[in-house]
């Protein structure tokens, strides 16, 4: 049996794969040769992250296919529902990155109250002429602990945010289509336990309370928030986008950020991926990385070793 991890594989996840049997080729096969890759070597499953697409055309030419993966959350890449009807199991590994992802907002958030987005730009050019002027300019930072964050999207990668949120004094807010609540427990290093419940509240009021909204809902047609929604937003708050290109309306956002209106803003993901708008790119308001929330070596791990079980425990090897 073969295994192609197009878009790599921990080591973790290609040992234990080897263990049970599988061939792993960790060959990375450019979009346009994936057909023929596939079918020259007979590949059995096809493992993908954000960078490779498995839609249609690679499922009905491939006979050879079985299962495809996704090391992440998202599937917007694969053609899911046809696949399934293809007869092709297709797996994800939705709580694998939930912790890394969660982490990287905040960093957008510590970067966006301290100004460190402009700071790090202007540091290297004026910091050695122009110090004490640069340190007025981000003299008036604001602390996390007490403001009211509004999480979108209370999955697993929400409530880790909120589990972070409320070990830093935050108020935590929610809305999501599915789930009514969430119960967030705190673990410690000493071994103690706290656990609080969070219930969810309407869309609306999120955007007209919360001092900072991050995104956690999967991709779709139309924006989550558009330019409506942030006229309704507390002037002077941000948005982090750390889930998905296309639910948030840049052009919007950049409106927004030249007017005042937010004050920042943070992004992990963008509508034009991989070529984000210059626009978005030149602004000196948005803290950016590009598209790293699951990009840790401990996510990666767990997300090799989670697709290595699911794939042995399919083809029962």
């Amino acid at each position: 049996m073969k295994v192609l991890a197009n878009d790599g594989i921990s080591k973790s996840g290609i040992e234990a794969l080897e263990k049970a049997g599988i061939e792993v080729i960790t060959t990375k096969v450019a979009q346009e040769q994936l057909i023929n890759y596939i079918n020259q070597h007979k590949i059995d499953a096809v493992l993908v992250r954000s960078a490779t697409t498995v839609r249609k055309e690679v499922i009905d030419s491939c006979q050879s296919i079985k299962l495809i993966g996704r090391g992440g959350v998202g599937m917007d890449n694969i053609d899911v529902a046809y696949a399934k009807e293809k007869g092709i199991h297709v797996i994800n590994t939705p709580a694998a990155s939930s912790a890394s992802v969660a982490e990287l907002v905040f960093a957008h958030l510590f970067t966006g109250v301290r100004f460190l987005y402009d700071a790090n730009r202007m540091m290297p050019l004026d910091g050695d002429t122009k110090f004490n002027d640069l340190k007025k300019s981000y003299a008036k930072g604001i602390e996390l602990r007490g403001k009211t964050i509004g999480i979108i999207g209370l999955g697993r990668i929400g409530q880790e945010v909120a589990r972070i949120a409320l070990g830093l004094g935050m108020n935590v807010l929610a809305c999501d289509k599915y789930v009514k609540n969430a119960e967030i427990t705190l673990e410690f290093f000493t071994g103690e336990k706290i656990s609080l419940a969070i219930e969810t509240i309407p869309f609306n009021e999120i955007l007209k309370v919360s001092d900072f909204i991050t995104l956690h809902v999967p991709a779709q047609d139309g924006y989550v928030i558009g330019k409506k929604e942030i006229e309704q937003m507390k002037h002077g708050a941000a948005i982090i986008n750390a889930a998905r290109g296309g639910v948030l309306d840049e052009v919007a956002l950049k409106e927004a950020l030249d007017t005042g209106k937010l004050s920042f803003a943070g992004l992990d993901t963008f509508e034009e991926e991989p070529s984000p708008a210059i626009q978005v790119l030149m602004n000196p308001k948005i803290s950016m990385s590009p598209h790293i929330g699951a990009a840790t070596v401990e996510a990666q791990e767990r997300i090799g070793i989670e697709l290595a079980e699911k794939i042995i425990t399919h083809f029962k090897i």
